[in-house]
């Protein structure tokens, strides 16, 4: 066993094992590369990375490529997971090199870890033109022998131009509308028409899309507003429907590698489960359609199921591949969730097996098609996938559609019943704070909209978690990860984003007021720890780090949202909460910092053009003062929460303890109270409220 054998990482440990002289991301082994004066191989993937594992196959459990490595390399691995600071760093440097990235990554050190040569997976020997990783090592070790002074030239010029690409042009944005309509225009001409999302294959989810989308579509009732919606709504089913949904255990894998959202990538993701419950929730409260609630309960029964730990966090993902069988050592990508014809029809009744093929598309020959299946792993295989609604499979077979539904219901649960004997896929068991903020965010919005108690359950046993093993107790700052009582380095300025989001979505769904003082509390920490009092904006990483080259701010909202675009919404949503001037003052900065990507770019932040819109909104505040639990208070709170209402927040004087915490920071709550014993409403635009309104006055407003 090597270094990496008394790490808590999985993905570490997946390579504690291997001949190679690993070492986790540390000074030991920098000292070392120092010392012997030897270039550092670094590699950074996650556990549940397909090609990760690939490439630890055929090249890091090889003997004779890890004697090469072991000789000539200072050989460190990185959880991307764990570090993200590292990851974004070499990965940008990496992208500049080649113009792509992706992992495993794999670049090249000097012993002040200045990168000079990187690339991704490498194949174990020389083929179809591409050199194998053996030679890539032999030729990176004859360079540095023989051409030390030109690699060294060459990390200079590339920290340089890493630095070069820190540098912003912060300036102040001159009209806030136009990004919004920019963005718009450009996501409508990259819309699938005939299968929804934006652009072709591989089709990533990317929820932030669909929320900006949702709020532009909001502000109006033209023509354009509702192309905007039928592109949300259609984008929605078309994955609900398609091959990246599990339909049988539930949740969403990581992308599409099709045009049809048919053939996926199997592994699945917390952040995407998180990200796309909300999306889905969103589309209910717009629609009020069943349909989209019934996804949302979905996903978080798998979440709850197969990715909650008993203390209550939640764990990071599942892996894509799986063991073929019971004590096979062969493994394949999505062996665990495909089927042979075979298969259905020994499981199922002939019947229900000739309705349960129709609706999903079994084929007997597999329904892959080869082009999605480079490799053959998925050959005469079917992943499942709707071919049409319950209604129109109805009409196709002449069966009453409560039928079909009926059928299709008890067959899925023989199939997962059959499934669920087949080897699991490997478990991350990691929890990570950012991810867990962004499930707590699902859970607590959900409960609150679907009116389901277990959920508010879920996602405060999450908070508490996050804040009993995840939280330093003295100085109250976040830590990153924990796993099996051990805990992996101080927070990044994405936990705090998240989790403070995470929090204020809590306290809106139960009114206690110790989440929305802790979101608080974290704010403040993350302001001292990573703001830029210069330039505005948010470090990744807070300042301290010798073994980090540069500070970075991230400014792309990709399967992830960046902590800047998060951390702008949640800052305006503190000041329209609780009247601090100083929240919206650096939310406001944080869009300067990002005027250029807004104008030119603005399809490049669609998470971040969530919180434009939120800023220009009218936004308003309900306050209702009431008895916690009465059912007056209960409600008018539910009346308030009725409908898709993205910029309006609310907020309970509940006569004790909250309202006087409220009360503290803003002054107009010592004069809110019920009216003659009876819950009322107060209506409030920009700290100014209306008359209060009992719940008939509000009907009858309504009416």
């Amino acid at each position: 066993m090597n270094r990496l054998s008394t790490t808590s990482s999985p993905y570490l440990l997946q390579h504690a094992g291997n001949p190679v002289e690993w070492y986790p991301w540390c000074e030991e082994a920098f000292e070392r590369a120092r010392s012997e004066q030897k270039p550092i191989f670094l590699s950074i993937g996650y556990s549940t990375c397909h090609w990760c594992h690939v490439m630890a196959h055929e090249s890091f459990e090889d003997p004779a490529t890890a004697a090469l490595m072991n000789r000539n390399f200072i050989n460190v691995k990185i959880d991307r997971e764990e570090r993200p600071d590292v990851d974004r760093l070499y990965m940008s440097y990496l992208q500049g090199l080649t113009g792509s990235g992706g992992w495993p990554m794999s670049v090249w050190l000097t012993p002040e870890l200045k990168p000079f040569f990187g690339g991704t997976y490498f194949p174990p020997d020389d083929r179809h033109g591409r050199a194998g990783f053996p030679s890539v090592l032999n030729q990176i070790v004859k360079v540095w022998r023989e051409n030390r002074e030109n690699v060294e030239q060459e990390a200079n010029r590339s920290l340089a131009a890493l630095q070069a690409a820190t540098k912003t042009d912060a300036r102040k944005l001159p009209d806030a509308k136009m990004p919004l309509a920019r963005a718009a225009d450009s996501f409508r001409r990259t819309y699938d028409e005939q299968w929804g999302g934006f652009g072709s294959s591989p089709k990533f989810p990317r929820p932030s899309v669909l929320y900006f989308l949702l709020r532009q579509a909001r502000g109006g009732s033209t023509d354009k507003n509702d192309d905007l919606l039928r592109m949300v709504l259609g984008t929605l089913d078309r994955m609900s429907s398609g091959g990246i949904h599990d339909h049988l255990g539930g949740g969403f894998h990581r992308y599409s590698v099709d045009r049809l959202w048919h053939v996926p990538h199997f592994e699945k993701m917390l952040y995407d489960q998180a990200q796309l419950a909300i999306a889905y929730l969103e589309a209910f409260q717009v629609t009020g359609e069943s349909r989209h609630a019934d996804i949302v309960r979905d996903i978080l029964g798998y979440v709850e199921r197969e990715m909650t730990a008993p203390g209550g966090g939640f764990y990071s993902a599942e892996d894509a591949d799986s063991l073929l069988a019971h004590g096979s050592q062969e493994h394949a990508e999505g062996a665990f969730y495909v089927w042979t014809e075979q298969e259905i029809l020994s499981a199922l009744e002939s019947r229900q097996a000739a309705l349960f093929c129709r609706h999903y598309g079994v084929r007997t020959d597999g329904n892959v098609d080869p082009s999605s299946d480079p490799h053959g792993e998925l050959a005469g295989k079917n992943v499942l996938m709707e071919q049409r609604s319950t209604r129109e499979t109805s009409g196709l077979l002449g069966i009453p559609a409560e039928e079909v539904s009926a059928t299709l219901e008890v067959s899925r649960k023989i199939l997962i019943a059959i499934r669920a004997k087949r080897p699991r896929p490997h478990l991350d068991d990691k929890i990570l704070c950012a991810w867990n903020g962004l499930m707590i965010s699902a859970f607590a919005r959900a409960g609150s909209t679907l009116g389901n108690q277990d959920y508010l359950g879920v996602a405060e046993r999450s908070a508490t978690f996050i804040r009993s093993k995840l939280t330093n107790p003295e100085s109250g700052q976040l830590l990153r990860s924990w796993r099996d009582g051990k805990v992996v380095d101080a927070g990044f300025a994405e936990d705090y984003a998240f989790l403070i989001q995470g929090l204020l979505d809590l306290y809106e769904a139960t009114f206690s007021i110790a989440w929305l003082e802790w979101a608080n509390e974290l704010q403040s920490i993350m302001d001292r720890l990573f703001w830029d009092d210069k330039e505005g904006g948010y470090f990744s990483s807070a300042e301290g780090d010798p073994h980090l080259l540069l500070r970075q701010k991230e400014d792309y909202d990709g399967a992830e949202p960046s902590a800047n675009s998060v951390a702008a919404l949640n800052l305006l949503r503190l000041f329209k909460m609780l009247g601090n001037h100083g929240t919206e003052e650096k939310a406001s900065r944080i869009f300067d910092l990002s005027a250029h990507t807004l104008e030119e770019m603005p399809s490049a932040v669609p998470q971040l053009l969530v919180a434009l819109w939120y800023g220009r909104s009218f936004g308003r505040q309900i306050i209702i003062a009431g008895t916690p639990g009465a059912a007056d208070t209960i409600t008018l709170i539910r009346k308030a929460r009725e409908g898709f209402l993205p910029d309006q927040s609310i907020l309970l004087a509940d006569g004790g303890v909250g309202q006087s915490w409220l009360a503290e920071r803003l002054p107009l709550f010592k004069e809110i109270k019920p009216t003659d014993g009876e819950a009322v409403l107060y209506r409030c635009e920009n700290l100014t409220c209306s008359a209060p309104m009992s719940l008939r006055e509000l009907e009858s407003s309504r009416s």
